[in-house]
């Protein structure tokens, strides 16, 4: 699956969305979360537009509610640079 940068946070959190995606007729794009530790990565996945977390380890409940408000404020740019293979590209033109 086809990743692309979206932004990393002051913890060192990456943030990276798939391309867009067709399922059942409804637009889909995947949002990854992960951040360096100790050993290993703390990740979360989730599913636009449902918003369902189809992976969680590491980040606490009060970080994923953090994660899906900043989810839904910015969903429309998501999907925008899903559609057109990711911000860089965005920024480019």
């Amino acid at each position: 699956m086809m990743m692309y940068p979206y932004m990393t946070l002051a913890d060192e959190t990456e943030i990276v969305h798939s391309h867009l995606k067709e399922e059942n007729g409804e637009k889909i794009v995947d949002v990854h979360f992960e951040r360096p530790k100790e050993y290993g990565f703390d990740s979360a996945k989730c599913r636009l537009p449902t918003y369902q977390w189809i992976e969680r380890n590491g980040f606490s409940d009060d970080e994923i509610l953090r994660f899906e408000r900043m989810l839904k404020d910015s969903a429309y740019l998501l999907y925008r640079y899903a559609e057109i293979g990711g911000a860089s590209v965005a920024k480019a033109v």
